[in-house]
């Protein structure tokens, strides 16, 4: 009987599941079940992309980053993995699990362990194990899986652009980097943010990436485990999770914090709400609209230093606006760097190039003769373009305000872009966030385009804010 569970346990995850956790108690309910059928399928497929999704508490790792990794390792010789976490002491902590399981369970596995440091260490098929944390550089250690557990430490890291591009620029030079040939990536998290590392993948590199998402409570009428919507997660046995989502959902309407209910539980980040812009409210093409008919303008906002070291200068910006003929304001694009004085004018210049000769033109021009030689060194440079040059009146919340009215009265929106997450970013943070230069872009392509001959659309509450200014 027991070389009959060796043998199955070494051909099938669940098996293998079900025998670890037996001395436990435990057992794996529907929504594990499903979480192992798509680990047997990416162990399978070369190559293969599988991201997981899951409320906080949902035994998430237990089953991916640690039984499936031992699984893995027992059933995958002389293979190396990857793990990763948002910090080394929680990626070691997987790895401890993972080793602890292995000790356990050897002669069942029919492995064991040939070293016991938690940062690399082998097995006796030829396997080796590394842990990182995310953004760690990783040298010398190629792999044939990669797991990535909890990336993000938590809302003050999701929140933060810094951070999150640490994490981005990590996975991209120091994770994608280390792979073999056939190399499969395993992501599992709770979602923090539309940006964060799963967001910010789906939005550059979505090819190829199976994606299951299992809501605390069924959302939808195609839920991955056929729940009606409004069912909890984990209600098929007597764990008493499906008690605890009903509670911590409660708990988070009572102290307002709907946000991190929505993107911890529900899996569906949402972008925060600002004190002025309320960025929830604007909506999100699929596709760019067809701009006939409309009136189309790039407002800048120029800065001219680059990024050196910890340096954190101003980006030079341009937003490209669109009024609709129907009165409704579209953000067609926007463009983002820091750069020193040539090569903003290089990137003005192809950027109008790109736009075309109908999309205006505006940029701001400082006081003072300095000024007017650098407007008129832009006119020279955009000959042929319509462009033109304005200083700036009045403070930078005046200046926004006429497009945070359309905003707040639902008659905005942007086209579906990598740059999205990072613009909500800053309208929701502004007037008190550190960057304000998408704004500002935004503020002078409006000035142009709002205030032409159609009268704006006025929507709710938009009324209620020009009174109460």
């Amino acid at each position: 009987m027991r070389e009959t569970t060796r043998r199955n346990c070494r051909t099938s995850l669940l098996a293998w599941c079900i025998e670890a956790l037996a001395d436990q108690d435990k057992e794996p309910a529907a929504h594990h079940r499903l979480l192992i059928r798509e680990l047997e399928r990416l162990a399978a497929t070369p190559d293969g992309r599988l991201m997981v999704f899951m409320p906080p508490g949902s035994a998430k790792s237990t089953y991916a980053s640690v039984l499936f990794t031992a699984w893995w390792m027992a059933t995958h010789q002389r293979s190396n993995v990857i793990g990763v976490s948002y910090g080394s002491d929680l990626a070691q902590s997987f790895s401890r699990r993972v080793q602890d399981t292995i000790r356990t369970h050897s002669q069942t596995l029919g492995i064991n362990l040939t070293s016991e440091a938690v940062e690399r260490w082998g097995t006796t098929n030829g396997c080796e194990y590394l842990s990182s944390g995310a953004g760690a550089t990783i040298t010398g250690f190629r792999s044939d899986i990669v797991i990535i557990d909890d990336p993000v430490k938590g809302r003050e890291a999701a929140d933060s652009l810094t951070l999150r591009d640490k994490i981005w620029n990590g996975y991209l030079a120091d994770i994608y980097t280390r792979r073999k040939p056939g190399c499969r990536i395993l992501v599992i998290q709770t979602r923090w943010h539309e940006d964060d590392l799963s967001g910010r993948i789906l939005t550059n590199d979505p090819d190829g990436w199976r994606v299951i998402k299992l809501p605390a409570f069924a959302s939808s009428k195609d839920d991955p485990l056929g729940r009606d919507i409004g069912s909890p997660l984990w209600g098929d046995d007597k764990y008493g999770y499906a008690k605890q989502l009903i509670d911590a959902k409660a708990f988070y309407e009572l102290n307002g914090a709907s946000r991190d209910w929505q993107a911890l539980y529900q899996q569906d980040p949402r972008p925060a709400e600002g004190s002025l812009f309320k960025v929830g409210l604007i909506e999100t093409l699929d596709v760019a609209p067809n701009t006939r008919g409309a009136q189309v303008v790039r407002g800048w906002d120029l800065a001219a230093t680059k990024q050196i070291g910890t340096r954190d200068p101003d980006w030079t910006v341009g937003v490209k606006l669109a009024r609709m003929a129907t009165g409704q304001f579209v953000v067609l694009d926007v463009v983002r760097f820091r750069g020193d004085p040539d090569e903003v004018e290089a990137a003005i210049l192809n950027t109008a190039k790109q736009d075309g000769r109908g999309v205006r033109i505006s940029i701001p021009q400082d006081p003072g003769q300095a000024g007017k030689n650098q407007a008129l060194a832009f006119t020279r440079l955009l000959t042929g373009f319509q462009i033109d040059t304005s200083t700036e009146t009045g403070d930078k919340a005046t200046r926004a305000f006429p497009a945070i009215s359309q905003v707040n009265g639902r008659n905005f929106a942007m086209v579906h872009a990598p740059w999205n997450a990072v613009f909500r970013d800053e309208l929701a943070a502004f007037p008190s966030g550190t960057k304000d230069d998408q704004v500002d872009a935004l503020s002078r392509a409006f000035g142009v385009v709002g205030l032409g001959p159609r009268p704006l659309r006025v929507g709710a509450g938009v009324l209620d804010m020009l009174s109460a200014r």
